[in-house]
């Protein structure tokens, strides 16, 4: 299997196919509602644009999603049950090379009732990354091209770091952001960055790190780590966030000391408001 140490490839189907050839992939379906549920799976389009990776509405008629068939389609899951479905991309021998994006969607429909009313649909799916020429895959790499302190709109310090696709297939960021040598010696972090940035081939996008509203404005010696499946890069910068409205160094430093009190409630509330489970849960569970 091609990227077994990967991450990507622990979630998405991200290969690597000449044409002519075709890959298997099993993915696991589980129903986490409490009640029986008919999810119906198809494949569909994804463009990457503006740093997200964009899913289409309805079943794909693009590539790779023609290639693309899903086997069984259709599964009754009982409450808190499961089942394993079969996801198989075949790649014709006229397809040009280069990088194709679609998802592996399952779905699931709510009927309106007798006197009428709204179909409910609700999906969740599993992204598809699919390089096609002959040889190897394309190379991926990135470069950290600036690190900058800013202020959200809300007044939100946060750590923005430039980064741009230098290599042949699209990026998944995910990294972290840890500050050093601050005001009176402190320390913070390390503190996740937003996730969500897909760079497609060649984009430059922003990754952002935001911060509690009661950080010290600085200056601080930032390190921030950016990944993308097996690749990391590092980037350092002395920053001092902007000055927000009203704010005074007297009360800087009289919260200072409070600071990490305050920086591990917020992880602990943020940490609460994720844990609300997703209708299904589709892992890919196994590359053949």
């Amino acid at each position: 299997m091609a990227g077994r140490g990967d991450p990507r490839a622990q979630l998405y189907i991200t290969d690597h196919l000449a044409p002519g050839t075709s890959i298997r992939r099993r993915v696991r379906l589980t129903n986490t509602t409490g009640s029986t549920v008919r999810v119906t799976m198809y494949a569909g389009d994804a463009t990457i644009g503006h740093g997200a990776f964009l899913g289409a509405a309805g079943r794909g008629r693009g590539e790779p999603s023609a290639w693309t068939s899903i086997a069984p389609a259709v599964s009754q899951l009982q409450a808190g049950g499961g089942a394993t479905t079969t996801v198989t991309i075949r790649v014709p021998d006229s397809a040009a090379p280069g990088e194709r994006y679609g998802i592996a969607w399952a779905e699931v429909r709510d009927a309106p009732g007798a006197g009428g009313g709204i179909t409910q649909v609700s999906r969740v799916g599993i992204r598809l990354y699919i390089s096609v020429g002959p040889g190897g895959a394309p190379a991926a790499d990135f470069a950290i091209d600036s690190v900058r302190a800013e202020r959200s709109a809300d007044g939100l310090p946060m750590v923005v770091a430039t980064v741009r696709n230098t290599g042949g297939r699209a990026l998944d960021m995910n990294g972290t952001v840890a500050l050093a040598r601050g005001p009176g010696g402190l320390s913070a972090g390390p503190f996740p960055a937003r996730l969500g940035t897909t760079l497609g081939i060649g984009d430059t996008e922003r990754v952002t790190t935001f911060l509690d509203r009661q950080m010290p404005s600085g200056p601080w010696a930032a390190r921030v780590t950016l990944r993308s499946g097996l690749l990391q890069r590092k980037a350092h910068a002395t920053i001092t966030f902007p000055g927000a409205s009203g704010e005074s160094s007297d009360h800087w430093i009289a919260l200072a000391g409070a600071l990490g009190l305050l920086l591990l409630l917020t992880a602990g509330m943020t940490h609460r408001r994720r844990r609300r489970a997703p209708l299904l849960t589709l892992p890919l569970i196994n590359n053949q």
